[in-house]
């Protein structure tokens, strides 16, 4: 593959750009002028760009396939201080570079064998028996799908080896919380990081470039509930202590915090408290990175659904 195009990270307004990417979604809707233009998300390794092409027809949109990749050639432009790509022409590439898709997917920035090999050291360190049985037997029983899904269809961490990437990045944080405060069990913080989302693994569902959908029981249930469900079993099947198994399924209930957010119940223990508030911080954290990836100093990002719809500001500083 000769064809050497933009990459998305290196997108500058007021220039014309034409590249190779990954359409990640698209959606049919009416402009205010009645006419109809096709919104959509275009992505490559170093990220992601909306795009717009006007003027289009319920025939047109028919024909773009999500999770193909396209020649795209388009103009750049600064809409609210984010960049925007009009799309004056698109091809889908050909079948050999459709095959070589892995080298244009998102990915998590660290190989997902190391992140594996971390999470399992600290898996080691549990001085608590039935902890340490059960969640090494999460992560045996589920090696292979962890080194590639998605922490999310389009939120937080929805990138190839996404889910890794959460888990990792909150274990880090939880030791410098553990060896500042005293009255935490570190066992079970730990253990609550690493399966606070293990449902992810069947709320959707994934191929191994990390492009993800809901399954049926994903839409209908959600990984929170699905979750508490597969704690009992492995429990059950592990001769795990209750107790050991009331608080990890309390943990994996409370850890969106509120109703509005899918928890029901607030967290009533420290390690459940924590555990909230890290998964808090590492998903707004990654949203800030992302929203303000398009950004130039000094302008306000498009408003972030996931943050309550806040435009965010990139500082000069």
């Amino acid at each position: 593959m000769n064809f050497q195009g933009t990459r998305i990270v290196d997108l500058a307004a007021g220039s014309v750009a034409t590249g190779l990417y990954i359409l990640k979604q698209k959606e049919l809707r009416k402009a205010q002028s009645g006419k109809l233009f096709v919104n959509m998300d275009f992505s490559d390794k170093t990220g992601t760009v909306n795009a717009k092409i006007w003027d289009a027809t319920p025939e047109l949109f028919d024909g773009l396939q999500v999770n193909k990749i396209y020649y795209v050639k388009g103009r750049v432009d600064l809409w609210n201080g984010v960049l925007q790509l009009t799309v004056d022409k698109y091809k889908m590439a050909e079948p050999e570079i459709q095959e070589k898709i892995e080298d244009f997917v998102p990915s998590a920035p660290e190989k997902p064998e190391e992140m594996l090999a971390y999470i399992e050291q600290c898996v080691e360190s549990f001085e608590n028996d039935d902890l340490r049985l059960l969640v090494r037997y999460f992560l045996e029983t589920n090696k292979e799908k962890l080194l590639y899904w998605p922490a999310a269809k389009s939120l937080h961490h929805a990138v190839r080896s996404g889910l890794l990437y959460h888990i990792k990045r909150m274990l880090m944080n939880a030791q410098g919380v553990a060896n500042v405060y005293e009255g935490i069990n570190k066992d079970l913080l730990f253990a609550g990081i690493i399966l606070h989302d293990m449902d992810k693994l069947n709320e959707l569902e994934s191929n191994t470039l990390g492009m993800a959908d809901y399954t049926v029981e994903g839409q209908l249930l959600g990984h929170i509930p699905m979750g508490i469900l597969s704690i009992q079993r492995m429990s059950d099947d592990l001769s795990i202590d209750p107790e050991i198994t009331l608080m990890l399924q309390h943990m994996i209930l409370t850890h969106h915090g509120i109703p509005e957010y899918g928890s029901p119940k607030p967290p009533m223990i420290i390690e459940a408290e924590i555990l909230h508030l890290l998964d808090l911080m590492d998903a707004r954290i990654y949203d800030f990175t992302e929203s303000l990836q398009n950004v130039e100093p000094g302008e306000f990002s498009e408003p972030v659904w996931s943050m309550d719809k806040r435009r965010l500001y990139k500082h000069k500083i």
